[in-house]
């Protein structure tokens, strides 16, 4: 459980904020702590509550937060095949339920061959609970903020994505192009007149899986390219 301080450190804050975000989108009480609780994934949440509030449909809400959480597939995936043969899957099933890009890296970094599901239960446990703690202080002690600063959460979504994406744009120029691709995917649907409305939800989704579709066109991997 030492191994996930620092990422608990990290967590509280983002987590206070989700809970002021869904105090200032008035969403009841119960379902920001059930989010935090049953998703546990920091984006996803953020992304969730903002389509909850602009009245997104429940199938927007579910293919965004999905394609979001899809590299949790490959995550869980790469740890599986560090962690001691021995171990059940119903034990496998509890620690990819925790499973996260900070945990991942910690755990990958790890000097032994195996990883321990004690280790990772307990790293885990750590993230999952810093959360939570967060969550809630964001939600009943939040209250107590003047509104200016509770109104100016609003901002907290698009300020963790940017936060997220520069420090890779700087290592990549493919991503940088793929991001500005899947900005102007998304200002076509929005400002072109159609005979249909598309939703926020629907642009997030179609830009998304088109700029990531004419990425992979553009910029094949080495393995392609041979």
């Amino acid at each position: 459980m030492i191994a996930g301080i620092p990422i608990a450190i990290g967590y509280i804050p983002i987590a206070i904020t989700f809970g002021l975000l869904t105090k200032t989108v008035e969403l009841p009480n119960y379902l920001g702590i059930v989010m935090s609780l049953l998703i546990f994934a920091g984006a996803s949440q953020f992304v969730g509550v903002n389509l909850i509030a602009i009245g997104a449909t429940y199938w927007e809400i579910v293919l965004t937060t999905f394609i979001l959480n899809f590299r949790h597939f490959l995550l869980s995936a790469s740890i599986s095949q560090r962690i001691e043969r021995n171990t059940s899957k119903n034990i496998l099933a509890i620690l990819s339920f925790g499973i996260t890009d900070e945990t991942s890296m910690v755990a990958s970094l790890r000097e032994e061959n195996e990883i321990s599901p004690n280790f990772l239960f307990g790293l885990n446990l750590t993230a999952f609970t810093s959360w939570n703690i967060g969550t809630l202080a964001g939600i009943f002690l939040g209250a107590g903020l003047p509104d200016s600063i509770q109104s100016s959460m609003g901002i907290a979504l698009y300020s963790m994505f940017i936060g997220l994406l520069i420090p890779s744009i700087k290592k990549s120029n493919p991503i940088l192009i793929i991001s500005l691709l899947a900005a102007v995917i998304n200002s076509i649907l929005f400002y072109t007149p159609m005979p249909f409305g598309i939703s926020t939800g629907w642009r997030i989704i179609i830009s998304t899986i088109l700029a990531s579709i004419i990425g992979t066109v553009i910029f094949p991997t080495e393995g392609q390219q041979k």
